[in-house]
């Protein structure tokens, strides 16, 4: 399953995986409990394929600081916990994507792909090297 489908919901903890799409909105499904949802056009809605994170130079993919983790972390969970503290995910982040813009990434964001690095990584869902067709995709927006 590529990140095309897998959802960030504000106000809701963890990941969803899409289901559908209705008139009103999308029916997901909790990739920590299973439960499936319904969820509004009002509500804010991210897709994880959509989110890019600030570096010094660029924004790079999620995608590709998900490779970079797992490159790091040999393709297991990472060696630290989401809950850790302030200095420990920073010098982890930091291991991880040497140039991030500190101004602009958050110790919170950190947080959050840690924590949805290892709820993919628990589900089987670790294949994160850029397809043919993104690449492809990316040559045409230059």
């Amino acid at each position: 399953m590529s990140l095309d489908k897998i959802l960030s919901i504000g106000g809701r903890p963890g990941l969803y995986k899409l289901l559908t799409q209705t008139r009103t909105g999308l029916v997901a499904q909790s990739l920590l409990d299973n439960k499936k949802v319904t969820v509004g056009m009002s509500s804010n809605v991210s897709v994880l394929s959509e989110i890019a994170i600030y570096t010094l130079e660029e924004e790079l993919p999620l995608k590709e600081v998900f490779q970079k983790i797992q490159l790091k972390e040999k393709g297991s969970k990472t060696s630290i916990n989401h809950k850790s503290d302030k200095l420990s995910l920073e010098e982890y982040f930091f291991d991880v994507l040497p140039n991030y813009d500190e101004d602009k990434v958050y110790i919170s964001d950190i947080k959050k792909i840690i924590q949805w690095y290892n709820i993919l990584h628990d589900h089987g869902i670790t294949d994160f090297t850029v397809s043919a067709e993104d690449a492809e995709n990316d040559n045409e927006e230059e």
